[in-house]
This record gives C-alpha cells, structure tokens and sequence, in this order.
C-alpha cells in the first residue's frame, strides 16, 4: 500500500530499530510507495513511511528495486562531495559520500548477504542508511 511521506525532522531523526522476517508487509508498502514515486526517487527507507526499522529499498542497477534488511557498511573507499535531494525534505543539500561500500544485510527473509556496491547505487544506499540511523542531509 502507498504510504504519504515522513516530513517531521524530529521523527526522522531517531534510530530505526532491527527489522526481522515479520517487518515484510513494511517492506512491501515502502516498495509501493518508492515505485508511487519512481519519477523524483530512487530510494526510500521504513522511517520515510513512519515506520522505525532498518529496512530500506533502492534502485537497482538491473532497473528492478532491492530490499536490504538491517544493513551495515562494513568497508568504504573513495570518498566524495555530493549533492543530494530527500522526498522527506526540501532542496538539495551537500554531503560526502564513498564510491565503493561493502554492506552486510538480510532479505526479506531472513537469509543474511553481504555485497559491494559502487558508484550511484552506493550513494542511495548511503542515503538510505543515514534515514535508518536518523541522520538526515
């Protein structure tokens, strides 16, 4: 289901919690509402949607969507100035990211992964990750 979007700093600012196996109906509203807003979007995460978990979902490079439960980054490299916009607020806003990051995650179900990610999937994923411990550009 589409859910309106999060615009209240306060509640985007604090920690998601752990998401688990039982947070999948979140996952399918905030992929609902990220493909609602495919035009200006390319990643959401739970808290945009008033919901505090650590679940994010991204443009994929394949143009399909990716989900990562819990996601951590656990190498970066190559680090840059970029610019970047947020559906949660207005303009565009500075910020410094890494080319290359390698994320630990889990499905949907459960299964955990770990995968490098470069270039502009791995700024959304940055983003994301930055929604999920309540830092906002």
């Amino acid at each position: 289901m589409i859910q309106p979007i999060m615009h209240d700093p306060l509640f985007l600012a604090q920690k998601s919690a752990p998401a688990t196996p039982e947070d999948a109906p979140v996952a399918r509203d905030l992929l609902d509402t990220l493909t609602a807003h495919a035009d200006g979007c390319v990643g959401m995460a739970a808290n945009m949607i008033g919901v505090l978990k650590r679940i994010i979902a991204v443009e994929a490079e394949d143009g399909g969507y990716l989900v990562l439960f819990n996601p951590v980054i656990l190498k970066k490299s190559g680090l840059y100035e970029a610019e970047e916009g947020c559906l949660s607020l207005e303009g565009v806003r500075k910020t410094k990211r890494w080319q290359s990051i390698k994320v630990q995650y889990q499905t949907m179900d459960g299964k955990p992964r770990i995968k490098t990610f470069t270039g502009w999937t791995a700024q959304i994923i940055q983003h994301e990750i930055d929604h999920c411990d309540g830092i906002l550009i």
